[in-house]
């Protein structure tokens, strides 16, 4: 049995795909799993145990034709039994048709539906705690008759990655004794990054409340935005931040992480990572974002907050349809909000 499981897209789509090889690992103990993925993704399920292989997909198969038609034949190549198409797009839908598979599966979309044997429709709403993102998922599984009811995505770092970061950390200064938060200070775009001088406000109650050190998570081409934040928190906060500590790599980043009290910030890949991590969360999300499909197992330990969780009114239509309001949006959705609950979950 030789098993594909296609996931064309950002790390935090990667990540929580991933869940999927547990379940198959459970059903088909002997079975050939592979995963096709964007290769700037890898990072996040390296070291996988139960993951056999790794496609990728480069950025010239993203830009070429021609070369994603040569992935597509390579793929055929290998005789896979199943195909699991979790990104459903245009160049995953291309690479299923091309593999001899018997079984084809995917999420039903009517203009690709011809390619699949099993078109799997989304569901809407779940009053599971492992949010629609995850049941959605495990949906694709039902074909194969695999019913399970909640995985939770991991990530496997090293005893090497952990001790390494640990003596980074103690080099910089950092001591592992009291608390440590990493704040994820900018989202993957500006529609997704909540507005400068709400996010120092929140580190600045994050200090006051904890006397915690505070690392921002950014990579080096956004010291700018990141530096700017930096200059709007009361001077005593500054004190508590430790700027020039990160890690140069998403592996680095991760076993920082580890380290960690919480992650607290934009909702995002690095809250998704913390969570595989079982590293502490509170994530602030962007007002257009749909928060039921990616507030994953939200508890105690997970806490989110939207905009429309405090002002449900502003919202009539489904909250992707906001996308070009999302700066005005922000503006209304003010730390005061959420500050009580912030507080409550450092005191957890």
């Amino acid at each position: 049995m030789k098993i594909l499981v296609i996931q064309q897209k950002m790390i935090g789509d990667v990540l929580t795909s991933s869940i999927l090889f547990e379940a198959l690992r459970k059903k088909y103990p002997n079975a050939q799993l592979d995963y096709l993925i964007n290769e700037h993704t890898f990072p996040v399920v390296k070291n996988h145990p139960l993951i056999d292989n790794f496609i990728f997909f480069t950025k010239e198969a993203e830009s070429s034709k021609l070369a994603l038609l040569k992935l597509a034949k390579a793929i055929r190549k290998r005789e896979y039994d199943v195909v699991i198409d979790v990104y459903s797009k245009l160049s995953s839908n291309l690479i299923t048709a091309f593999s001899k598979a018997k079984i084809k599966i995917s999420y039903y979309k009517y203009y690709s539906s011809l390619f699949y044997h099993h078109n799997i429709k989304r569901q809407q709403s779940t009053d599971e705690k492992i949010g629609l993102a995850i049941a959605n998922r495990l949906q694709l599984l039902h074909p194969l008759g695999i019913e399970i009811k909640s995985v939770k995505p991991k990530i496997y770092l090293t005893e090497k990655e952990i001790s390494n970061s640990k003596q980074f950390l103690q080099k910089e200064n950092i001591d592992l004794n009291k608390h440590l938060y990493m704040i994820a200070v900018l989202g993957s775009g500006d529609n997704k990054t909540y507005p400068s001088p709400f996010m120092a406000k929140v580190i600045d109650v994050i200090v006051e409340k904890t006397k915690g050190q505070i690392l921002f998570n950014y990579i080096p081409k956004q010291e700018t935005e990141a530096k700017a934040i930096l200059n709007l928190c009361h001077t005593e906060t500054k004190k508590h931040i430790k700027f020039h500590v990160f890690g140069k790599s998403l592996r680095d980043f991760l076993a920082i992480t580890h380290h960690c009290d919480a992650v607290i910030g934009n909702e995002g890949g690095a809250i998704n990572m913390a969570k595989a991590l079982n590293i502490k969360t509170f994530a602030m999300y962007s007002p257009w974002i749909d928060k039921a499909s990616w507030n994953l197992f939200e508890d105690e330990n997970n806490v989110s907050v939207h905009l429309k969780d405090y002002m449900p009114e502003l919202y009539t239509k489904p909250e992707k349809e906001y996308k070009n309001e999302a700066s005005t949006l922000y503006q209304k959705f003010k730390p005061e909000l959420f500050i009580d609950k912030l507080k409550g979950f450092l005191g957890n």
